[in-house]
């Protein structure tokens, strides 16, 4: 016998079953769900990204204060 496995609504933090009984899933319902795209819509939500000193060779030069 599988137990199912229960995972927190990212939204509302209410336990969904992780199975096809829940559509929705990671999301508790479709009203959540489309609360979280709407906050990615609005970029309220930001993905880390690490900067390393080689990305600063590629990137374009930044113009020098004072310059027309």
């Amino acid at each position: 016998m599988q137990s199912s496995r229960t995972v927190s609504c990212p939204r509302c933090a209410k336990p969904v079953p992780w199975g096809p009984e829940s559509p929705f899933r990671p999301f508790c319902s479709e009203r959540c769900k489309l609360i979280d795209l709407g906050a990615w819509a609005n970029e309220e939500y930001r993905v880390a990204v690490k900067h390393s000193d080689d990305d600063q060779d590629t990137a374009s030069p930044e113009p020098e204060r004072g310059a027309p």
